[in-house]
């Protein structure tokens, strides 16, 4: 299914001559620092998005536009592939969404409803590609989610002060764990037996989800304290490392079974206090590097093993003539080498190379 046509207005020879030489003065300004550009760019929104998410290979992209609602886009050729609305007559408001890691599922959360779409080969009897296996109302409003490898199970970061997994098959929840404020990002570990989650209170907490002797409980294992809001969360693949990084505050990598710190990826302090922080990140599947997004169009690969930087790009703007920015949403290692992806929230998604 093709993109929606986008119509546009072209200025009159004299502005559009101005616009070039703005343009020009602003590539020769950024052609002096050592960011490195996305090879392409692609839009999937015409104004911007409220959420989105990389499948692990870089393959997909799941899409909550402002203007258009929920859809899933091919990052290879920049098609859109399928609308992802909750419902046939309405736009959703798609604010997260989360691909299985075994890519045959994907789920995307409105505020208060969650669907579970296919993206498995057609079978007999089952969802074809594209179409929606199960349709919930959620348990809380929903700020982040995180789905487990074959699609059976979500965890939900919740504005009640909780996460919970919900079995978004059968219905219904799992288990819950407690924080005293907002929820605002969850991860799991690639077997579903580790979560981590990130809130206001300002803890990042480490839970083993199959603790006890019938694996039925829940257990902290680690709780990392920060001095503001914690924003954002990631786990390693096999869950031994995890990031969590908070609002004016630094982001730490930490070693899930001892709880120490690995180290602090490095933020200016001028940035911290301009609120510069991590917007996106995502571990590679041996746990070996890290890459990650800032609301001031950076995207970031690090090595977790020394955390040197190995690599940066900058997004472009929308109109690069106006002072408006473009944070990094959502990031995605893929199957060739030196290959990366990034969605800004201005409605595009980018490929960088190494």
């Amino acid at each position: 299914m093709k993109a929606l046509l986008q119509f546009r207005v072209f200025p009159s020879p004299g502005a559009l001559a101005q616009r070039l030489t703005m343009a020009a003065l602003i590539g020769a300004v950024a052609g002096c620092d050592n960011d490195t550009k996305p090879s392409d760019s692609f839009e999937v929104a015409a104004k911007g998005i409220h959420g989105a998410a990389l499948s692990g290979d870089g393959r997909y992209a799941a899409i909550g536009s402002i203007h258009h609602g929920g859809s899933l886009w091919s990052t290879g050729d920049g098609e859109r592939q399928f609308n992802w609305n909750h419902r046939p007559d309405e736009t959703t408001t798609i604010i997260s969404a989360d691909f299985s890691p075994n890519g045959e599922f994907a789920l995307t959360a409105a505020p208060h409803t969650l669907v579970l779409w296919s993206l498995r080969p057609p079978q007999a009897g089952g969802a074809q590609p594209g179409q929606p296996e199960r349709f919930w109302t959620s348990p809380g409003e929903v700020l982040s989610i995180a789905l487990t490898n074959r699609g059976r199970y979500a965890l939900l970061g919740l504005a009640d002060h909780s996460a919970v997994l919900f079995d978004v098959i059968n219905g219904g929840i799992q288990r819950t764990l407690n924080h005293r404020s907002r929820v605002r990002s969850v991860d799991l570990s690639e077997d579903g037996r580790y979560a981590l989650t990130g809130s206001e209170d300002y803890t990042a907490v480490f839970w083993d989800l199959q603790a006890g002797p019938d694996g039925t409980a829940t257990e902290v294992l680690q709780r990392v304290q920060h001095q503001d809001d914690v924003q954002l969360v990631a786990l390693s693949p096999d869950g031994k490392l995890a990031l969590s990084a908070a609002k004016y505050d630094k982001a730490v990598l930490w070693d899930t079974r001892s709880g120490d710190t690995v180290g602090t990826i490095p933020l200016a302090a001028e940035g911290l206090r301009r609120g510069i922080r991590f917007t996106a990140a995502r571990f590679s599947s041996d746990g070996r590097q890290l890459i990650t997004g800032r609301p001031d169009q950076v995207v970031q690969l690090w090595s977790t093993a020394s955390l040197r930087e190995l690599a940066r790009w900058k997004l472009p703007k929308r109109d690069a003539w106006k002072p408006t920015s473009a944070a990094v949403v959502a990031v995605s290692f893929s199957d060739g080498e030196g290959q990366y992806y990034a969605v800004s929230s201005n409605g595009f998604v980018h490929r960088l190379s190494k």
